[in-house]
């Protein structure tokens, strides 16, 4: 006998009764985005460009284009005794530096860059300051104070006197002894300026050696800083080429 259409059979498509399509498990999953996040780079290191300095040096007005050209590259002065300032340069303590020559040049680049004046420091009561130039003969009698950091070497100065007391360490100490009318020092003119006090006076002294001022690095180390500050004191524009 034929079974009832309300029988239990199987519906058109193969669902059971009251039931759901078959998917073989679980629903998949979202498709995902797999293209890698893109990562923010790092911030670069602030760099800076550590400039030796020996005393009496005037690097403002490069210093100046500097901060023009390179902001973002902070100029770092670094203070050099003359003594030590080959040293400076071949350890790495600094990049570059103005010195005063002579200097051993093996393994370094220099370049001169100017020639100073010698000029004779006395007090300001001394009889040598009636005039506006001085030759060495004019300092026959004068106590002549040398100071241990002195810079320019040995200087005829016929009749001069040799000081009865220990030489100064530094020429400011020197500068110092002539202000209390004891003596005199002959020192290039950037450090009469810079150690000058209201009771000395300075005049420049004919015939006697000049000092100077050069840039030097490592050869070995001629990186883009260095070979900027070189364009610098060397005039080049921002827009020339090296050369």
């Amino acid at each position: 006998m034929a079974q009832s259409g309300r029988g239990g059979g199987r519906r058109p498509g193969g669902a059971a009764r009251g039931g759901r399509a078959k998917t073989g498990g679980r629903p998949a999953p979202a498709r995902r985005d797999r293209t890698p996040r893109e990562q923010t780079p790092a911030p670069e290191e602030p760099r800076a460009f550590r400039l030796g300095v020996i005393s009496g040096a005037t690097p403002g007005k490069w210093i100046d284009r500097w901060r023009e050209r390179l902001p973002h590259v902070a100029l770092e002065l670094v203070p050099l005794e003359v003594a030590t300032q080959r040293g400076a340069i071949l350890s790495g303590d600094v990049d570059a530096a103005l010195i005063r020559l002579p200097v051993d040049t093996d393994d370094l680049h220099v370049i001169r860059l100017y020639d100073e004046t010698a000029v004779v420091v006395a007090s300001v009561d001394s009889a040598l300051t009636a005039v506006d130039e001085l030759e060495p003969g004019d300092l026959a009698g004068e106590v002549l104070i040398v100071p241990r950091d002195d810079v320019l070497g040995p200087i005829a100065v016929p009749g001069a006197l040799t000081p009865r007391f220990e030489q100064p360490e530094t020429t400011a100490d020197a500068i110092a002894t002539v202000a209390a009318n004891v003596g005199v020092v002959i020192v290039p003119m950037s450090l009469a300026r810079l150690h000058h006090r209201r009771d000395i006076a300075h005049r420049p002294l004919r015939d006697a050696p000049t000092s100077t001022v050069a840039l030097a690095w490592h050869a070995d180390r001629t990186t883009p800083d260095v070979d900027a500050f070189v364009g610098i004191v060397r005039g080049r524009t921002s827009n020339s080429s090296r050369g």
